[in-house]
């Protein structure tokens, strides 16, 4: 990429979101080792991405109403503040449940309104042109920071503890507010200031219903994140259950899985650009299915690594192919908004995915809820359409 101010952000980006899934991981690790429950993991992954359920309408409504760069500063202060006081809470033994859930929903609320505005910066970043590679290069930043995130969290906690985990996590909040100070770009609100907040999200709806395919793309993200993505934060459960796997085995086979999306987001910038972004999405949700319907009943450790891999190639294929979608089409006047529903639909329903669904694992095992997952991945495969007239055609 040519352009200085993507590089900046990048790079600020990316040392954050190492820092965020050193901090994601050791608290997944924490709440389990604290309880040992499938409940309570879901509990603490709902407090950290539950807000962008609620919130991200509302921060998408934000960012097309408010200075973006002032946004992003505030609210990555919130986040650094809220991870140290998330690092004396974790100093005890036995950290009160009640407070580190708090803590940590609240670490969530800043990242669920800030979430919609970094995105919506990315068409001021690149020429046109450039939006898929730069969509693919920022998802391979995302899931390479999956990779090194946990086994740097997972070696700073075996010899620190979780405490210094959260503090440096904390500490790389600053790497974006340094970023985005330092780049000259337009972070000028693009949304009618004059409208109110509630219908500002109204507008962002209507510019959804008026769009077909960003209706189908927003669709199809909520149903696999809802019903298929529980997995992700109940791979301690899978590793220990399924492979025996614990500490840094268990670091290694998340970064397994952060490895493949890497390579998956990758693939799209490059050999898989010139495809069709419809056919693509269908045969990455083919394989996703049966690589997690294997993750589901297997038993081997080897056959769990590769399925680990491939269930993250498949699934970066996928959110790339259907993010770059809603980029192109988007109208910039309501981008927040839609990038807002955007993130409510990938991020917010996993972890009421996993909400709902620790209960179940609880009840009737984690297999059985995987090999759903796989069943409504395969349906969605069959049923998704992203086909439609150019968006010039229509009207917003």
């Amino acid at each position: 990429m040519q352009s200085k101010a993507f590089r900046r952000i990048f790079a600020g980006t990316f040392a954050s979101n190492i820092g965020t899934w050193m901090q994601n991981i050791t608290l997944i690790a924490l709440a389990y080792r604290l309880t040992g429950s499938a409940w309570f993991t879901g509990v603490i992954t709902f407090a950290q991405l539950g807000p962008m359920l609620f919130l991200s309408p509302f921060g998408g409504a934000i960012a097309d109403r408010f200075n973006r760069r002032s946004v992003i500063i505030s609210m990555s202060v919130v986040q650094l503040v809220m991870s140290m006081v998330l690092a004396v809470v974790a100093l005890s033994d036995t950290p009160n449940q009640f407070i580190l859930v708090a803590v940590v929903a609240s670490i969530g609320c800043a990242n669920a309104i800030a979430g919609p505005t970094m995105i919506s910066l990315l068409p001021s970043l690149v020429a046109r042109e450039d939006l898929q590679p730069a969509i693919a290069i920022n998802s391979v930043s995302m899931n390479a920071s999956r990779v090194i995130g946990p086994l740097l969290g997972g070696i700073l906690g075996s010899l620190a503890g979780a405490s210094a985990v959260f503090v440096v996590n904390g500490l790389t909040y600053l790497f974006v507010v340094i970023a985005v100070l330092s780049v000259d770009i337009d972070f000028s609100p693009k949304g009618n200031k004059g409208d109110g907040p509630i219908e500002q999200m109204r507008q962002g709806l209507r510019a959804v219903r008026a769009d077909r395919v960003i209706t189908r793309v927003i669709v199809s993200m909520a149903v696999l994140s809802m019903c298929s993505l529980i997995f992700i934060y109940q791979m301690p459960l899978v590793a220990q259950e399924h492979f025996e796997l614990a500490g840094w085995k268990f670091n290694l086979l998340f970064a397994t899985f952060a490895l493949g999306a890497a390579l998956g987001a990758l693939s799209m910038g490059s050999f898989l650009s010139g495809h069709s972004r419809a056919k693509v999405t269908r045969v990455a949700l083919v394989v996703f299915a049966v690589a997690l319907a294997v993750f589901g009943i297997d038993t081997v450790v080897p056959l769990g690594f590769v399925a680990a891999f491939t269930l993250g190639a498949s699934y970066f294929v996928i959110v790339t192919a259907l993010s770059t979608t809603l980029q192109m089409r988007a109208p910039d006047e309501v981008r927040g908004r839609i990038m807002g529903l955007w993130m409510m639909a990938w991020a917010g329903l996993v972890p009421l995915g996993a909400l709902v669904g620790g209960p179940i694992i609880d009840a009737i095992g984690i297999a059985a809820v995987l090999i759903f997952g796989a069943v409504v991945a395969a349906a969605l495969a069959v049923l998704i359409d992203l086909s439609e007239p150019e968006p010039e055609s229509q009207t917003v």
